[in-house]
């Protein structure tokens, strides 16, 4: 059973391998992660991750297509993937000394075209960041792309004070959502 990975992230790459999983091809979806109007968090990434599964699972008839999307939310706010320094700093301001919701929203669609889906919401809260703790974060530069400005398997993880769900689902792919999905989709797990 083939098995396709509709991302580009190396990080989500990294966790599958700790499932002992490597993907027989990466076909990143590239499709419009604009957030609907009035669209809330929950639905938002549970929206994207089945839009990407069904763009990749259309190109790979017949393969599994695991498909995932990450946002970081402050209240029913969604925050952006920070793309400059500017978004990135405005981000780790709102998120300083506050509690955050991260959803990781997964669908595999398997080889006879069905769709499953999960999602891991994560609950994370950062220390009061400084001006300084912030300006040494950005200086880093591991903020690019990511979002709500930070990547918690990196430097960030010293700031963070509390954290209860999935560390994985934090950084991009919830490993006992994904080994569910994929188990139940045909992709034999050891």
């Amino acid at each position: 059973m083939r098995l396709i990975l509709a991302s580009a992230s190396p990080r989500r790459l990294e966790l599958l391998a700790r499932l002992g999983i490597s993907p027989d091809a990466i076909d990143p979806a590239e499709i419009d992660e604009a957030v609907g109007k009035g669209e809330l968090p929950v639905p938002h990434a549970r929206r994207l991750a089945a839009e990407k599964a069904a763009a990749v699972a259309a190109r790979h008839p017949g393969c599994v297509t695991l498909a995932a999307d990450t946002v970081v939310a402050a209240g029913r706010r969604i925050l952006p993937k920070a793309e400059d320094e500017a978004t990135a700093r405005a981000c780790l301001a709102l998120l300083s000394g506050r509690r955050h919701r991260v959803i990781t929203a997964l669908t595999v669609i398997d080889a006879e075209g069905r769709a499953r889906h999960r999602e891991s919401v994560s609950i994370v809260t950062f220390k009061r960041l400084t001006d300084d703790e912030i300006a040494h974060y950005l200086a880093g530069g591991e903020w690019h792309g990511k979002a709500g400005g930070y990547a918690i398997q990196g430097a960030a993880e010293a700031y963070v004070r509390f954290l209860a769900g999935s560390h994985s689902g934090v950084v991009g792919l919830p490993l006992f959502e994904t080994r569910a999905l994929l188990a139940a989709s045909g992709i034999a797990l050891g």
